[in-house]
Parts: C-alpha cells; sequence; structure tokens
C-alpha cells in the first residue's frame, strides 16, 4: 500500500465550476462514476438536518448504491423548510436526466452559510454547464473557509490486483467530534458489498472524523460518503477475509489522512495538536480523553501562546466521566516529560517554548492503568479564530 500522487480511481470522473454562489471562487462541482456504485455514508447528529443531507442519507439508504453526487459550496440550504427540500430534490431529478439515470442513484451535498436558499436557476445552469473530466476542480468547488483542498490518493492491492482509493474533503470550522461542518468523499475502483461497506465506514468514522475538533460546535450538512465501483475488476470483497483487512486499512489510512488536514486547517490554526492516550483501561476511555484534551479552550490557547501549561491537560483529563486512575498519570509534549505519577516534573521553561513552536504540537498521555488507545486531533485557538467568525456571514 502506497500514497501516490491524486488521481481518481478507474471508472470516475469530476468537474468543478464557478455559477455564481461565491464572488469568483468555484463554487459548484460533481463526481460521476461510469456504472452504479456501493455506497455508504455517516451524517451529522445535529437535529436539524439539512434538505441535502437527508436527500443522500436516504438515497443510500435505498440501495447502498450511488453513480453521482453533486454538490455547491456558499449556500448550505439548511433551515429553509419544504422549499429547500424541494430545491434539493429537483438537483437530484436534473442530474438524474442528465446521466440518464434513476434519481435514488444521485446524492447532493451542501456547505456554506445556514438559512439561505440556493438560486435555482444559478443551480440548473451549473448542472447543464458540468463535463465529466479527469480535472480536480470540484475539491475546490466544496471549499469554504478552508485555506487549500485536502486530498489523498493511495493504491492498495486485493488477490493481486492494484486498486486506487482517493479521497478529498472540506472542513474548517464548526467542526466536532460526531460528525462535524465537513464533507467528505472518497472514491475507489475495488470491489465491495454496499452493506459490508456501510460496516467498515461507520466503524471508521468513529476512529477518525469522529476524533477531530476545532471549536465544538457541529452544523447542519455534515457528511462523509465512500463510493465503490469495482471497476479494477479485482474479486469482491468478502467480509473477515485477508482482502476485506486490506481495504479496511486503506481506508483507514485515507480517513485518518483527511481528519488530519481538517484539524490543521482550522480556522485560524498555527498549529495541528495530536492527542496519543495509551494505556488506558478501554478505548471508550482512551477517546473520551484524546478528544477532551484536544477541545479543551485553555489548552489551546496554551498551545497558541507556547506555554506549557501542563496543569490545564490534566484538569481537562479529570472532567471526562472516562474510567482511569488518577494518581498514574504521566505526560509529555512533543515528546518532553512534564508529569510523571501525576505530579509535576522540573523542566526547562525556554526548552518547552521553543520545542511548542512546532507547527505540530503531539500530547502523550499515559495513564498506566490498561492496554487500550485513542488518538484524536485538533488546533490551537488564536485571535484569527474570532476574526473569521465574527464576519462569517457579511
Amino acid at each position: 500500500m502506497q500514497e501516490i500522487d491524486f488521481k481518481w480511481p478507474l471508472g470516475f470522473k469530476s468537474d468543478g465550476i464557478h455559477i455564481g454562489l461565491r464572488k469568483s471562487k468555484l463554487d459548484f462541482g460533481w463526481i460521476v462514476s461510469e456504472v452504479p456504485a456501493s455506497a455508504a455514508g455517516a451524517y451529522t447528529t445535529n437535529k436539524f438536518c439539512a434538505a441535502p443531507t437527508a436527500l443522500t442519507k436516504d438515497a443510500i439508504n435505498h440501495g447502498h448504491q450511488l453513480q453521482a453526487i453533486v454538490m455547491n459550496s456558499a449556500i448550505a440550504n439548511s433551515c429553509t423548510g419544504q422549499q429547500g427540500q424541494s430545491d434539493a430534490f429537483e438537483e437530484q431529478s436534473l442530474v438524474a436526466q442528465k446521466l440518464g439515470i434513476e434519481s435514488t442513484l444521485v446524492g447532493v451535498a451542501s456547505t456554506g452559510l445556514i438559512g439561505a436558499f440556493l438560486p435555482m436557476d444559478k443551480v440548473k445552469v451549473g448542472i447543464q454547464t458540468l463535463n465529466q473530466t479527469n480535472n480536480f476542480k470540484v475539491t475546490e468547488a466544496v471549499l469554504t473557509t478552508d485555506t487549500h483542498p485536502k486530498t489523498i490518493s493511495l493504491e492498495f492491492e486485493i488477490a493481486g490486483q492494484t486498486c486506487t482509493m482517493s479521497g478529498f474533503c472540506k472542513g474548517s470550522g464548526m467542526i466536532h467530534p460526531k460528525m462535524a461542518t465537513m464533507l467528505g468523499f472518497i472514491t475507489t475502483d475495488a470491489t465491495i458489498n454496499g452493506d459490508l461497506l456501510q460496516t467498515i465506514l461507520s466503524e471508521q468514522v468513529d476512529l477518525t472524523f469522529n476524533q477531530i475538533t476545532v471549536d465544538g460546535d457541529t452544523s447542519t450538512n455534515d457528511m462523509v460518503v465512500v463510493m465503490a465501483n469495482g471497476q479494477a475488476k479485482a474479486p469482491i470483497i468478502q467480509d473477515s477475509s485477508e482482502d476485506y483487512e486490506s481495504f479496511k486499512t486503506a481506508l483507514h489510512q485515507v480517513m485518518t489522512y483527511l481528519a488530519q488536514q481538517i484539524a490543521k486547517d482550522g480556522e485560524g490554526a498555527t498549529k495541528l495538536v495530536e492527542a496519543n492516550v495509551s494505556q488506558a483501561p478501554s478505548p471508550f476511555d482512551a477517546q473520551k480523553i484524546a478528544k477532551a484534551v484536544v477541545g479543551s479552550n485553555l489548552v489551546k490557547a496554551a498551545l497558541f501562546g507556547e506555554d506549557a501549561n501542563w496543569g490545564r491537560i490534566i484538569s481537562t483529563i479529570g472532567i471526562t466521566d472516562a474510567d482511569f486512575n488518577p494518581a498514574t498519570i504521566d505526560i509529555a509534549l512533543n515528546g518532553h516529560p512534564v508529569v510523571q505519577q501525576s505530579l509535576g516534573l522540573n523542566f526547562d521553561e525556554a526548552t518547552l517554548k521553543q520545542a511548542l513552536q512546532a507547527n505540530k504540537i503531539t500530547i502523550d498521555i499515559d495513564l498506566h492503568d490498561g492496554q487500550a488507545t485513542g488518538q484524536a486531533w485538533g488546533c490551537d485557538l488564536t485571535y484569527q479564530y474570532v476574526q473569521i467568525n465574527a464576519s462569517y456571514r457579511s
């Protein structure tokens, strides 16, 4: 298994264009498979689920197949009532008509300002303008406050046949575990049953995208979708087989990378923060603690200020409902021990401050209370985060 330059797997095409939802940047695009693909999805847990997200969830649940996903930035089509639902269904229908496929094979994704209606005159023209190309412009068309596209491609083998898996996502603010303000799309030319694909995706979401946080907010439009069209002509992946493990490893690597890129590109962020918890009583406890630490505003602010204030970390651990022995905790910052057996160590402040100037901060937490591990990713909290979100709508 190896990472390669970004490309679409066999049988996938895409496009990205500007239709006037944003001032000048690309804002509309699609992904199209030559044939119906097995599909799986995970979605926002926000009770105000946006119309396109609900529509795509229903489409995938219909038969765990998709052939196309159309998407836009700038406007979320969320909290828009019956009109918003009708607009999402019209998008789905128009794409299906253009491709000559069933409507249930088309997903719809939107991201942007909540409460605004889609200008359907522009959307209709956009659908007619989209082409099936090999370009990667769709990876730009979904961006909002992101600073760059987030993409990855891997090659891996199934029964000796080379397959490709490529993913891209958007996400920068309103990011929190249990799906965030993120759209993630993963394509592969491997062959796998849709129900089995759903099982693997649901498992991997909890280990990757649900382990990132930027600001504790979860949006209304979030989803990650995987499409597998079988065009590499490798044998179908069977449950619990060696091929199954290879596919799961590839998907985990793709999703982990994309999750880390979202955290790294958090609004106004200057540092990626990774928390690694070891020797925990259970995976739940390890993940709970890791998420809490990277999500603490006090920890995030201290890391922005390059302040080795380990007290903020240990106090955050202490308010979780995780099970652990509070007398046996070790903490290290970028490899520098600061706590041993829950007591502070003497360390050189200048050395630690210099270590915390790095653009990635790793917080290692050893509980000495079990065998389980957990990871989570976040970013520092900066002045620019406030500036970005103070004027997002205007």
